[in-house]
C-alpha cells in the first residue's frame, strides 16, 4: 500500500509525503512515489492514536459494552490500540480473564486491545493480585480503576511488585470517605441543583499519596484522569523535584465546567466530577506545558437503563471513543493551546512510552498504525451515530473538527470512511 499526497506529522513537525507500507510495517517515506495508492490529497496522517484508558465491559457487562463494539468504536474514532481497565466481572485480576480478553481480541482483529490488571483481588483492596501471572499473559498494567487502594501500604507493595515485573500503576485517585456519595463537584451549581457534591481535595489527597509514595520508592506511577487545578498543582511540584510521576486528562475536563450539570442531563455525570473553570483552564494549562502527559477518553459506555433515571442514581461516565480526537482537536489546536504535532504527542507518543508499547510515531521500520484524518471538515456530534453501545455522551449537537477518515492497523485498513 502507498498513501499519496498526505500531510503526515512525523518527528516534531507536519511536512508533505508518501508512505510505503509492506508486510504491516513503514518501508519508505518520501515526498513523491511512483505508483498506485491511496490518495489522501487534504488529508492528515497522524501516528496511530493510543487511549491507555477504556472500559470495555467485557466480560460480564456485555449489556454496555463488548469487545467488539469497543474496538468498531475505537477504530471509527481513529485508535489503532486501546488499553481496558479491570473492572470487569469477573474482575480482570488473574491471567485466565487477560488471556480471554487477548483472545477475543485477537478473534474480532479490529485494534490493539491490551488489558490492564487489577492491583488488588476483585478490586476488594485486601490481597494483591497476581501480578506476574498477569504481566505473563499480557496485562500492560496494573490499576484499581473506578476506586483507589484504601491502604496506604498495600498500595505501597503494589507500586513494589509491579515495578519488579515492569509494570506501572495507574491509579485513580479518590479518598472514598471525602467523597461521601457525593455526585457532582461541590460548588455553586451542585448547591443550585441540590445534588451532592464532592470537593476536590478528595481527588487531590490521594494524588498526593500517590506522589508521595512514588517518590520515597524512587518508583514510577501514573496518575487517571486528573480533574482539579490543585491536582495539576501537585503533579507539576513533583515533576520540578523528579519523581516519576506521569498523568493523564480526559476531553471533557477540558471542554466543560460544572454548569452542565444544572441541566440534570445524566450524561454529564462522571468520575472524578467535571469541575469549575478555574479547573478547566489549570487542565489546559497543564496539557499546555508538559504537566499532564495524555490525553484519554475514560471511554465509560452504559447501557440507556443506567443513565435514564434520577441523577444521584444514574452510573458515572461518558462514551469517549468516537468523539475524542475530534474534541481534542477543536479545543486544543483550533484553539492555540498546542500545535498538531504535541497533540499528537498526547495521543499516541506519550501513552505508548508510558506502558512500553510499540508505536507512537510514524517511522520507517514501525508498525503501520496509522490514523488519516480530515482537519478542515466539520460535524456535528450524534449519539445516534456511534457504533459503541454506549450512547452517552454530553456532547449531543456540539460541532466540532477533524473527521477520522482511515484507521490502519499493521498495514491493513481497518476503518474508512
Amino acid at each position: 500500500m502507498i498513501i499519496k499526497n498526505a500531510e503526515v506529522v512525523v518527528g516534531g513537525g507536519v511536512k508533505k509525503a508518501d508512505i510505503r507500507i509492506e508486510e504491516g510495517k513503514i518501508a519508505e517515506i518520501a515526498p513523491s512515489m511512483e505508483g498506485d495508492g491511496v490518495d489522501c490529497t487534504g488529508l492528515t496522517v497522524l501516528p496511530g492514536l493510543i487511549d491507555m484508558h477504556v472500559h470495555l465491559r467485557d466480560p460480564g457487562f456485555e449489556k454496555k459494552e463488548d469487545i467488539l463494539s469497543g474496538s468498531r468504536a475505537a477504530v471509527k474514532g481513529g485508535f489503532t490500540q486501546i488499553c481496558c481497565m479491570p473492572n470487569t466481572k469477573p474482575v480482570t485480576d488473574n491471567k485466565v480473564v487477560v488471556s480471554y480478553i487477548k483472545n477475543r481480541a485477537r478473534e474480532v482483529n479490529l485494534c490493539k486491545v491490551h488489558p490492564i490488571g487489577a492491583i488488588t483481588e476483585g478490586q476488594q483492596g485486601n490481597n494483591l493480585a497476581a501480578i506476574g501471572g498477569m504481566k505473563a499473559a499480557g496485562a500492560v498494567a496494573i490499576s484499581e480503576d473506578g476506586k483507589s487502594v484504601p491502604s496506604t501500604k498495600i498500595m505501597a507493595n503494589a507500586m513494589q511488585y509491579a515495578a519488579d515485573f515492569g509494570l506501572k500503576c495507574l491509579c485513580h485517585c479518590e479518598d472514598s470517605s471525602l467523597v461521601d456519595g457525593g455526585v457532582v463537584h461541590e460548588g455553586y451549581y451542585s448547591t443550585l441543583t441540590g445534588l451532592k457534591g464532592s470537593i476536590r481535595a478528595a481527588e487531590d489527597i490521594i494524588i498526593a499519596r500517590e506522589i508521595l509514595l512514588a517518590e520515597s520508592l524512587s518508583l514510577p506511577v501514573h496518575i487517571c484522569h486528573v480533574s482539579t487545578y490543585s491536582g495539576v498543582q501537585l503533579i507539576r511540584e513533583a515533576k520540578a523535584r523528579g519523581v516519576q510521576v506521569t498523568a493523564e486528562t480526559c476531553p471533557h475536563y477540558f471542554t466543560l465546567t460544572d454548569e452542565v450539570i444544572a441541566s440534570f442531563d445524566t450524561n454529564t455525570k462522571v468520575n472524578p466530577p467535571i469541575r469549575e473553570e478555574r479547573d478547566r483552564l489549570a487542565i489546559i494549562e497543564g496539557l499546555k506545558d508538559g504537566t499532564l502527559d495524555c490525553i484519554v477518553t475514560d471511554h465509560a459506555p452504559h447501557h440507556e437503563d443506567d443513565k435514564n433515571v434520577e441523577y444521584a442514581l444514574a452510573a458515572f461516565g461518558i462514551s469517549g471513543l468516537e468523539t475524542s480526537f475530534a474534541l481534542s482537536y477543536t479545543q486544543l489546536v483550533r484553539g492555540g493551546v498546542l500545535t498538531l504535532p504535541e497533540l499528537a504527542a498526547k495521543m499516541s507518543a506519550n501513552p505508548a512510552q508510558i506502558l512500553g508499547l510499540e508505536g507512537g510515531a510514524v517511522a520507517v521500520g514501525a508498525s503501520a498504525d496509522l490514523t488519516i484524518v480530515d482537519l478542515n471538515e466539520k460535524w456535528t456530534v450524534d449519539p445516534a451515530q456511534f457504533v459503541s453501545k454506549g450512547k452517552n455522551t454530553p456532547f449531543a449537537g456540539r460541532e466540532v473538527y477533524g473527521k477520522v477518515r482511515y484507521t490502519i492497523v499493521d498495514g491493513d485498513i481497518k476503518y474508512n470512511s
